[in-house]
């Protein structure tokens, strides 16, 4: 059946049909400013889609720190965790962060919130089809303290996907050294590809390679961060006088490929479409044998 004004034999594949011009594409929306500087940049920043959501994964943590001290949770949360440091002999740090960890992961809803941070986002960039990440990680970086550092690196080369994204969460103000810095993408793939002339070296070689390149990003408490860990980035030294209190977890979509971290395993799916449903469940019948 032909569309309506067209003539027998007319190439309906034209730009146009009859004098009406074809309005149909595949691209769904306008182009997308998010998308083109995560294209472009391998981050974002953005605002948080969920203050509710946010405000009480914050008062999770802090309350979970405040129990830890074994001291009531004060009403200016802010400040009780920037002066965490005051409170958090050093010997004691990562104690401290898995006692936090695994009082946020015991909350059911904690993940579905966390989600809920950057969902829209989270879609744009990945997919409506998403697997998260099935722990929600805590990082706590004291000032001056040289032994909770992440030095610079792509996560990709420690068996994670190229497909996967970051959500990164402050729950304090973080600005230059309280922040990550990253690797300027117009010349991350450059600098990767030199690795091998840094086999004899050091970490550090490779951050005083890319240093003239990095930014630390600003990020205020009720912005998030969504990057590709792609790209190279780490922290340094807290030069400033808080503490930082920041999570992390990974999202992708569903049906992208995997590396050394497992669907079921690392990953957990939490947006399956339906079509997608029947089509895991569907078991291709036994034909008859000759």
């Amino acid at each position: 059946m032909r569309p309506p004004g067209t003539r027998p034999g007319a190439n309906i594949g034209a730009a146009r049909v009859g004098d009406a011009p074809r309005p149909w594409t595949f691209d769904r929306d306008e182009p997308s400013a998010l998308s083109d500087t995560f294209l472009r940049k391998g981050i974002v920043k953005t605002a948080v889609e969920d203050c509710a959501a946010l405000d009480a994964i914050r008062e999770t943590v802090a309350r979970a720190f405040a129990g830890w001290l074994g001291v009531p949770l004060p009403a200016d949360i802010a400040t009780f965790l920037n002066l965490a440091h005051e409170r958090i002999p050093i010997e004691r740090l990562n104690d401290c962060r898995l006692h936090v960890i695994g009082a946020m992961n015991g909350e059911p809803w904690l993940r579905p919130a966390y989600a809920a941070l950057a969902r829209r986002t989270l879609e744009t960039l990945a997919g409506n089809e998403l697997a998260m990440q099935r722990q929600v990680n805590l990082s706590v970086q004291l000032p001056h303290d040289a032994g909770s550092l992440l030095p610079v690196h792509s996560d990709v080369w420690a068996g994670d996907s190229p497909y996967e994204v970051v959500l990164w969460v402050p729950y304090v103000g973080c600005a230059r050294t309280k922040s990550m810095y990253f690797c300027d993408a117009a010349r991350d793939a450059a600098v990767q590809s030199r690795l091998a002339d840094l086999r004899a070296g050091t970490v550090e070689d490779l951050y005083a390679l890319i240093e003239p390149h990095v930014e630390f990003l600003d990020v205020a408490y009720g912005e998030v961060l969504v990057f590709t860990q792609n790209i190279l980035h780490g922290n340094r030294v807290n030069l400033e006088p808080e503490t930082r209190w920041s999570s992390n977890c990974r999202f992708k979509s569903l049906l992208s490929p995997y590396a050394d971290k497992k669907l079921g395993e690392f990953f957990e799916p939490i947006s399956i479409r339906p079509a997608t449903r029947l089509g895991l469940r569907y078991r291709l019948p036994e034909l008859p044998r000759d």
